[in-house]
């Protein structure tokens, strides 16, 4: 008889945490609990939710279409770690997959759209299209899955090197170069845990998968402002954005957030 693909341990990944150490019904403890998943529930989503826009500006990061898939992911997260199902592993891949479509579909700057693409809702049936191609193609090879989507992350820091050589704001260059201090702790962490799990269980140190989820948090905590300040200055171009700190610059832990000003001034 078949495993059931909601069953326990189900999934074709297993991470190094030892599986049912801590809980008799929760697979691997330190990845569904305490602040790698609350990071990925409450940390990312905070950088949304300090934005000063004013009435003029007329709405446009549409933030909302973000919560959702972010909120998702880290549910199906918290869900594939509890379970180890074959389910859950799809589940949590895709949610990242879609986060992401989303996200290009509202934020890619136009310019860097393909030639044959030459409206915003155009570039939508475009990711629409590969996004639903590379969730069938997901379920060919799902452990293949991981490395892909982590492959993407080459890809937006390409297109913030871009952009960063169109500007002189320090502070900008400042949070980029934080962001992926973040992201490269967290890549760190993520590849050692899945490559050197042997070294880290033969220490009884086996929770780097539980840091990546909160180093991938924070990275996330400083690229969406970043995001969000490249997007006003392609698509607001009568305001000037400005990133700000809650709830001080002088503080160790702060929420990036974006302003905008009138008039626009070159960055």
């Amino acid at each position: 008889r078949m495993p059931s693909i909601f069953s326990y341990q189900s999934a074709e990944v297993d991470w190094c945490e030892s599986n049912f150490v801590r809980s008799a019904v929760i697979a691997e403890y330190y990845n569904t609990h305490g602040t790698s998943l609350l990071s990925v529930l409450l940390l990312a989503p905070l950088s949304f939710l300090v934005l000063e826009e004013p009435p003029s500006a007329g709405g446009r990061m549409e933030l909302c279409h973000l919560k959702v898939p972010l909120l998702l992911a880290g549910l199906f997260s918290m869900y594939f770690h509890m379970t180890l199902s074959y389910v859950g592993q799809l589940l949590d891949e895709l949610s990242i997959l879609w986060t992401l479509a989303v996200a290009y579909s509202f934020w890619y700057p136009q310019a860097y759209f393909p030639k044959c693409i030459k409206t915003r809702r155009h570039f939508f049936w475009l990711t629409g299209i590969t996004t639903v191609i590379s969730t069938l193609m997901s379920f060919v090879k799902p452990t293949l899955n991981a490395y892909a989507l982590n492959c993407i992350a080459f890809h937006l820091l390409y297109l913030t090197w871009k952009e960063l050589k169109k500007c002189n704001d320090k502070r900008v260059h400042r949070m980029a170069a934080v962001m992926v201090m973040w992201w490269a702790l967290a890549i760190t962490s993520w590849i050692s845990d899945r490559w050197l799990c042997w070294l880290w269980q033969a220490i009884n140190f086996p929770y780097f998968h539980s840091f990546w989820h909160v180093l991938i948090a924070l990275s996330l905590l400083y690229c969406c402002p970043l995001v969000i300040y490249f997007d006003v200055s392609y698509e607001m171009p009568s305001f000037k954005p400005k990133l700000e700190y809650w709830p001080s610059d002088s503080w160790p832990v702060v929420v990036p957030y974006v302003t905008l000003e009138e008039p626009h001034k070159q960055c």
